[in-house]
């Protein structure tokens, strides 16, 4: 199991999305891809964009379906994270299933 804390990584404000790109692609892909269980923990994070979680968890939900889901752990999410967290993943998985 991976424990991939925000905060250390963006601070308090999660808008950068390239950082989220690099974290994406180090991280979250390769541990979906091995089956791993990953814990995307939010701890200190107040506000993120839609831009970041898009560019953090968009590609990974797309190529691999909503199964990527039952590998991902979002943890202490403020109601406007997990909100937004939703957003994207509801984006995500209905603009993959309109390309079928």
């Amino acid at each position: 199991m991976i424990n991939l804390n925000i905060f250390e990584i963006v601070g308090s404000f999660g808008e950068d999305k390239d950082a989220a790109a690099r974290l994406r692609e180090a991280v979250i892909k390769p541990t979906i891809q091995g089956k791993e269980e990953i814990i995307i923990d939010f701890l200190g994070v107040t506000l993120v964009t839609q831009s970041f979680i898009h560019a953090l968890i968009s590609d990974v939900l797309r190529t691999n379906g909503e199964d990527a889901l039952d590998f991902m752990d979002f943890k202490n999410c403020d109601a406007v994270v997990k909100g937004i967290i939703s957003t994207v993943i509801q984006y995500s998985l209905d603009t993959m299933d309109a390309q079928i």
